[in-house]
């Protein structure tokens, strides 16, 4: 029998990535890749370009990051990205 795992609630912000959360997620890890980082994913011999390779890590939500979302009061929660895609 496999056990559910409880995730706490999201608080702060909607409950899937937004747009400009998955520019900046996209972007930065394109960077990485064109600076050599090694991709997470296996990568087609056709693929050169590094954008694609890192949306291809998004949606097989290999990347190990949370996002951190802030309020103007100071309090912050950090959500891991795999909770975000489902």
């Amino acid at each position: 029998m496999v056990e559910e795992v409880k995730r706490p609630k999201i608080n702060i912000g909607p409950p899937k990535l937004t747009r400009f959360e998955r520019a900046r997620i996209i972007g930065a890890r394109a960077l990485q890749l064109a600076l050599g980082a090694p991709p997470f994913i296996q990568v087609k011999p056709t693929v050169r370009d590094p954008i694609s390779i890192a949306m291809e890590e998004l949606e097989l939500m290999a990347l190990p990051i949370s996002i951190r979302r802030a309020l103007p009061d100071g309090t912050y929660q950090d959500i891991p990205i795999d909770w975000l895609l489902q």
